[in-house]
């Protein structure tokens, strides 16, 4: 008795090897529904090729400085400079020479799920992880700019193994250390795009904390952002600590 489509599409699910004898035998199958799960199959395992491929290169620029022998390379990002409350986030990441998550790139480009998912394989497989934290407090006394670079330093610092070379997202930071600032560095790096998920996800998970603080500013809905919500809480409720005194339209109330 053969198999019947849905178990043939099971199978398929856990079937990585086209040399596989299954392929070869089911590709024979003249049930329509058994063509076009073998040809689903193709085609992804196409895209994985692909993805495969644009992955590897976005190690480039990590490789170089491993053939130098500089290893713990660090890539560098932060999250939360756009928002009217909260903190900006920073995170810094040094991923095995070996990592192979295909889908690791910039956070912007990834949905919430799958960034949750990442997060969790980062943080179980990456070498070594900081996170920095600057409040708004600190974003009003010094500015945003300066508060970023204090957060993606604050990260380095965190790490728990010794740094040879930073990588970092459209910035310089003031350490005695081999660096590159990358403009789009999140989607050209892959330890970069690592620390990018890493700052958004630990980011929003912190917001969405204030937002059952402060739950009329829906904090776990718009990150902070200004939002027509948001801005409407704003003018019934005033502002919170976490508000940021110096971005408009805040300061232009206050």
């Amino acid at each position: 008795m053969s198999e019947s489509i849905s178990e043939i599409k099971q199978q398929l699910k856990f079937i990585n090897d086209p040399t596989d004898q299954r392929l070869a035998e089911w590709s024979q199958d003249t049930r329509k529904g058994v063509q076009t799960a073998v040809s689903s199959w193709h085609k992804r395992q196409k895209q994985y090729a692909l993805k495969q491929v644009a992955f590897q290169k976005r190690f480039d620029i990590e490789k170089q400085y491993w053939a130098k022998g500089l290893v713990n390379v660090a890539g560098i990002d932060e999250v939360g400079r756009g928002p009217l409350a909260g903190p900006v986030v920073s995170a810094a990441v040094i991923l095995p020479h070996d990592f192979n998550q295909v889908d690791v790139i910039d956070s912007k480009q990834l949905s919430a799920d799958k960034r949750d998912r990442l997060y969790d394989v980062i943080m179980a497989e990456a070498l070594a992880i900081g996170i920095g934290q600057v409040d708004a407090e600190t974003i009003d006394a010094i500015n945003i700019y300066q508060a970023a670079r204090l957060a993606m330093t604050q990260a380095v610092q965190q790490l728990s193994i010794p740094v040879d070379g930073l990588l970092i997202d459209a910035m310089q930071l003031d350490l005695d250390l081999p660096q590159e600032s990358l403009i789009k560095g999140d989607a050209r790096s892959n330890s970069i795009g690592a620390a990018s998920i890493i700052a958004k996800v630990t980011r929003d998970r912190l917001m969405a904390e204030y937002g059952k603080r402060y739950p009329a500013y829906g904090f776990q809905h718009n990150a902070g952002y200004g939002t027509k919500e948001h801005l409407v809480a704003i003018e019934e409720y005033g502002i919170t600590p976490l508000h940021r005194k110096t971005f408009a339209p805040i300061k232009n109330m206050i």
